[in-house]
This record gives structure tokens, C-alpha cells and sequence, in this order.
């Protein structure tokens, strides 16, 4: 038997993510047992007020079966219900239905037997199976009708009348049919609500991480170098040596002026990252008085890669101005089709009375190369290549 599951709800959906449907299925389901009962009475009072005069019994059987059979198939619950069970229920409320059709011509009744095809295609899960009791159905109606007919049993009635109970079938399948596809459209909008509240909580978590990254980066290593200096400081003068202590106290306010610097180009980088990555480094280098090129077909990169691109040229530019004041700096940054790679060159110290500022914390580019590993690419930061004078910063990140 190809019976399908009613209960499309995946496992581990709320109870309260209901489909959006539910209040016309519900009214759907209002609906069937007020007319069934609606019917069931006015064929009890019709049948009191005029007994069949040949085998009352067996009508008045047939009709409390089919009420019976009727409102059984649409007040229980119907999920709960195995597949055998509900076939059977149909069947009989068809069966009887069938048999009643011709016997209570002058009641109510014969308009359950339609109700019963419109269940059957309704309510069965397979079609085979509805057209078999549907089938079935309409050839004992048909049948019945005729012995009925020959044995003056009721009332002549139009010999095609009992071969149209099967028609109401199209109409229970085509009901069938359209709660499903609500059923399946809500289904699909459920996942997809579900679907976006999972990007956007995974979208948090990763702002939450990088910027956890950046605290890390800038507060965590200058704060770390204030301690250590604070630290020495402490120890010196405990030792009398207050001219190494005070030194050591102007390091750690250098460090924490740095830090502060490094802070502020941090949140700057932060509130860049809606801009592309070739235009927030335009900007950067523009800011800087500094050279832009680029080089390749800009491309799509994760936003880790862009923000250690962005904060890569940061470092690199405020330690070439501070340690080659006065030197010409250059950013290029290149595209290839796995990598993208930022390479930021100074030409030296140009002012011969300009002294390098050496009061930097030292921490940025470790902290670049941390992010650069996390990343997996590389970093490199040392003297240009011979003949070059100056220094280089080459950050490699795959894209």
C-alpha cells in the first residue's frame, strides 16, 4: 500500500510553528461534521415521520451505520489513526452509504453517499485506494438501486442517479491536492525563516569574533607591554635605580598612547568593512599621503581576509612614517585567482636631521601574524630587497 504521511512538519519544529493554513483547515474541519450532523438529523426525522414501508430494519440500520461511519471519519482525530483503520472507516461509511442510497429515496440520506466519495478522496492517503472504495462504492449504489427498482422496494428514482456517486471523488482530491501545496508552501517558508535566522545569528557570532580579535590585537598586546613595563618599573625602583624606573614609565605611556592610536584605526577598520576592499585601502593610503595600486581583477574575499588586509595596512603605514619619517610609502595590493596579497614598501628616512619615533609597542605586526596564520597565509616584514633601500610588509592571505 503506497499510503503517504500526512504530517509533513519535519522532526524538532515547535508545536507552535503551526502552518499558517491552520485556520482554514481548521474551519475545514468545523465545517464537515456540522453538515454531516446536519444531514444525519434531517434523515432520522424524515425516516420517523415516514417509515419505509419494506424493510425498515435494514434501512434504518444502514442509515445509523452510514451517520455513524459519517461522523466518526470527521470528528476523530485522523492523524493518530493507522492507515488500515481509516481505509475501513471510509469504506463502511461508502458501503453503507451505497446500500441506504435506494432505500431512503425520500430522505436526507442519499446526499451522505456523495459526502462519502468527497472524504474518500479527501482523506485517503492513497489515490489508488480512494478510487477502489470510490469504485466499489459507486457499483453496489448501482447495483442496489436496481434490486430495489425490481423488487418495488422505493420509489422510482433516474437509473443514472446511483453512477454519479463517484464524481464527488475530483472534488475531495482536488481538496486533498490544494492542502498539500499550502501545506508544502508554508513548510518552505517555515525553512527559510529558519534558514535566515540561522545566517543571521551565524553572521553575529563571526562580527562577534572579529571583533574579539581586535580587542585581542591591539588592547590585549598594549595593554600586556603597559604591565611589563610597569612591572620593571616597580622592580628598578625597589632597587634604586629610579632614573631605569622613570624610563620605563615614559615606555609604558608611549605604549598606551600607541594602543590608544592603534584603538582608534581598529574602529575605523570596523565601520570600512561595508565598503569593497580595493576603495577602503584607496582611502587608507589617500589619508596617508601614501601610493595605491592594484593589480589583477578585484575580486569577492571573506570579510576576516579584507579586515586583516585593512588593518595590515594600518600597522604598516603608521610604522613606516614613524620609523622612516619624511621616506616615500607604497601599497599594492594584487589579486590572483587563489591569493590576495597586500605588499607595503618605504623608501627609508629622506630628512637627514629627522629622527626615527621608536616609542611604537612593537605589538602590531606580531598580532598580524597571528591573524595571518589563523587565516592560513603569511606575513613578512624586513629590510626591501638589495639594492632597495627601506622596508617591506607583505601580508599573503588565500581569498
Amino acid at each position: 500500500m503506497d499510503d503517504e504521511p500526512d504530517d509533513t512538519r519535519p522532526a524538532g519544529v515547535p508545536v507552535d510553528d503551526a502552518p499558517t493554513g491552520a485556520p482554514a483547515r481548521f474551519a475545514d474541519e468545523l465545517i464537515r461534521p456540522f453538515v454531516i450532523g446536519t444531514l444525519s438529523v434531517l434523515t432520522l426525522i424524515q425516516l420517523a415521520e415516514r417509515p419505509p414501508d419494506r424493510l425498515p430494519w435494514l434501512t434504518w440500520s444502514l442509515v445509523v451505520v452510514t451517520i455513524t461511519a459519517g461522523l466518526a471519519s470527521s470528528v476523530l482525530p485522523w492523524r493518530p489513526l493507522t492507515p488500515r483503520t481509516r481505509i475501513t472507516l471510509v469504506s463502511v461509511f461508502m458501503a453503507a452509504g451505497a446500500m441506504a442510497f435506494p432505500l431512503a429515496k425520500d430522505t436526507a440520506a442519499p446526499a451522505l453517499v456523495f459526502l462519502a466519495s468527497v472524504t474518500a478522496g479527501e482523506k485517503l492517503d492513497s489515490r489508488r485506494v480512494a478510487f477502489t472504495v470510490v469504485g466499489a462504492g459507486t457499483a453496489l449504489a448501482t447495483t442496489v438501486n436496481q434490486l430495489a427498482g425490481a423488487l418495488h422496494l422505493s420509489y422510482e428514482s433516474p437509473w443514472w442517479l446511483s453512477l454519479i456517486v463517484g464524481l464527488p471523488l475530483y472534488i475531495g482530491l482536488a481538496r486533498r491536492e490544494r492542502a498539500d501545496a499550502l501545506a508544502a508552501a508554508d513548510l518552505a517558508a517555515r525553512q527559510s525563516r529558519r534558514a535566515a535566522a540561522s545566517e543571521a545569528r551565524e553572521a553575529a557570532l563571526e562580527e562577534r569574533g572579529r571583533i574579539a580579535r581586535e580587542i585581542h590585537d591591539v588592547l590585549g598586546h598594549a595593554l600586556s607591554g603597559i604591565a611589563v613595563q610597569l612591572d620593571m618599573a616597580d622592580a628598578l625602583h625597589a632597587g634604586g635605580r629610579d632614573r631605569d624606573a622613570n624610563e620605563a614609565v615614559r615606555r609604558a605611556r608611549a605604549l598606551a598612547v600607541s594602543g590608544i592610536g592603534e584603538t582608534r584605526r581598529a574602529i575605523h577598520a570596523l565601520r570600512e568593512d561595508t565598503l569593497p576592499l580595493p576603495e577602503t585601502i584607496a582611502r587608507i593610503a589617500h589619508g596617508s599621503t601614501a601610493g595605491f595600486e592594484i593589480q589583477g581583477e578585484p575580486g569577492e574575499v571573506r570579510v576576516e581576509v579584507a579586515q586583516a588586509v585593512i588593518r595590515t595596512a594600518q600597522e604598516a603605514i603608521t610604522n613606516a612614517h614613524r620609523h622612516a619619517p619624511g621616506g616615500e610609502v607604497n601599497l599594492l595590493l594584487a589579486y590572483t585567482d587563489r591569493l590576495v596579497r597586500l605588499t607595503v614598501t618605504d623608501t627609508g628616512t629622506a630628512e637627514p636631521d629627522a629622527r626615527p619615533n621608536h616609542t611604537g609597542s612593537g605589538m602590531g605586526l606580531v598580532g598580524m601574524r597571528e591573524r595571518a596564520s589563523l587565516l592560513g597565509g603569511t606575513l613578512y616584514a624586513g629590510p626591501a630587497e638589495p639594492p632597495a633601500p627601506g622596508w617591506t610588509v607583505r601580508l599573503e592571505l588565500p581569498r
